[in-house]
């Protein structure tokens, strides 16, 4: 009985509390009950202190998602429509199609959102919502409905920058102080950085080409890993992956060291990409492959793409974090690298990782998979992010505008070229002897 009557209070509290602070009554009494059900309303793992919900709307790319989340990291609704398959139907992002669909789909998934939250619009204290990077046709969007309510509902808008909202999601579910180091990693992005406050980045290293999601599509296309049906319903990069820990020998193809000789923090994927296919022509040469045939050793080439894509991403990452402790940018004692982006929900990337952190004396922290795909709970955790903060919040909404290319905080980049730092790179062949085992 006591469980079900703190259940009800639970809900009733939600709504009073907000009440009570919008209005600044100091003298309330409150029943035995109703003080149990806000304290477990208001624990947080790591802080007690209470400022608001947000609502977050997120149309970037080919996800319309929106979520409603609280200042104790509790996601009170969550709602979000994918646009995967119909993509991979038609072999990759139609701009246009995406926006469409972002249209047709929007006011539904927000409604969803505060349905599931038992919560009216005129309960959240903020709207947040991407306005920039991303494809301009499925920015607009989310900005425009993003106005929309605010104006109709008078609560302010938190204008929020995708990636900024990718390297902070980890602070919603575990105890990340800043400063941290950062890598993004997704479809679009792939970008490493120092986080030294909520709207404060230091950029070490970044895409100069293909970002390594995208990298993975273009080479599960090339390679027509959908005519498996297996994997037909896999994007790009979760295709590679699963083919690639059913390989027999991870080592069958050779890749190049990718820019070996540059000593900076930048990545590039076209590398890779051209030795992808130049080894796909030579198999289908060698083997008479045609149509839609694959190449017999599919598997074993996907382990080799996975790897070399690894490997560039590791040997970067180790001399951003030489860079770091050059110049004393994270507390000796206490460095972590956050890992973020729909790529890192790749579990041997996640290890390789794990294993440069141990190497370098950082902790990895990785949100779980769900938090790092693109969706509204990111956005409305930056925006809750940001009302503590104080910052970027506005009721001047002819002042909000998109920008599909923003840069992501400060550019060090060429500080760290001028570094011109030398590394022993640490090798991930344990990695590989740990997949020969589990094929054994």
């Amino acid at each position: 009985m006591m469980q079900i009557e703190t259940i009800v209070c639970y809900r009733i509290c939600r709504q009073f509390m907000h009440h009570v602070v919008r209005r600044r009554i100091q003298h309330v009494r409150l029943g035995s009950s109703l003080k149990i059900a806000m304290n477990f309303m208001y624990h947080r793992r790591y802080s007690s202190k209470v400022t608001g919900i947000v609502l977050g709307i997120e149309t970037s790319c080919d996800d319309t998602g929106c979520a409603i989340v609280d200042s104790n990291g509790k996601i009170l609704g969550e709602a979000l429509n994918s646009q995967q398959q119909i993509h991979l139907n038609h072999g990759g992002i139609i701009p246009p199609i995406a926006r469409d669909l972002h249209k047709q789909h929007i006011e539904h998934v927000v409604h969803d959102a505060l349905r599931i939250a038992s919560i009216e619009l005129s309960d959240v204290d903020a709207i947040a919502t991407t306005v920039k990077p991303g494809l301009p046709l499925s920015l607009v969007v989310g900005m425009n409905y993003g106005k929309h309510l605010s104006r109709t509902s008078g609560k302010p808008l938190i204008p929020v920058h995708h990636m900024e909202a990718h390297a902070l999601t980890i602070r919603m579910v575990q105890k990340v102080d800043f400063p941290f180091l950062v890598l993004l990693i997704s479809g679009g992005h792939c970008l490493l950085a120092v986080v030294q406050a909520v709207d404060k980045f230091l950029l070490l290293g970044q895409s100069l080409d293909d970002a390594p999601g995208e990298a993975f599509d273009k080479a599960a296309r090339r390679l027509k890993l959908r005519n498996l049906p297996e994997f037909r319903t896999l994007s790009g990069g979760r295709a590679i992956e699963l083919a690639a820990s059913k390989s027999t020998d991870p080592q069958a193809f050779e890749f190049p060291m990718v820019m070996a000789q540059y000593r900076d923090c930048n990545f590039s994927m076209a590398g890779i990409k051209n030795c992808v296919r130049r080894h796909i022509l030579q198999q289908e040469k060698l083997h008479g492959v045609e149509g839609d045939e694959l190449i017999p050793d599919v598997f074993n080439l996907c382990a080799g793409i996975q790897m070399a894509v690894t490997r560039h991403l590791c040997q970067r990452l180790q001399r951003g974090m030489e860079f770091v402790t050059l110049q004393n940018l994270l507390p000796r004692d206490n460095k972590t690298l956050v890992l973020s982006g729909g790529v890192a929900c790749n579990t041997f990337i996640k290890r390789a990782m794990g294993l440069v952190c141990q190497h370098m004396g950082y902790s990895l922290a990785v949100p779980p998979p769900h938090l790092c795909t693109d969706n509204g709970i990111m956005i409305a955790w930056n925006g809750i992010e940001r009302l503590c903060a104080d910052i970027g919040i506005t009721h001047d909404l002819d002042s909000v505008d998109i920008d599909s290319k923003c840069p992501l905080g400060e550019d060090w980049t060429d500080k760290v070229a001028k570094a011109s730092i030398k590394c022993k790179w640490i090798k991930l062949t344990p990695l590989l002897k740990e997949h020969s085992t589990s094929q054994e």
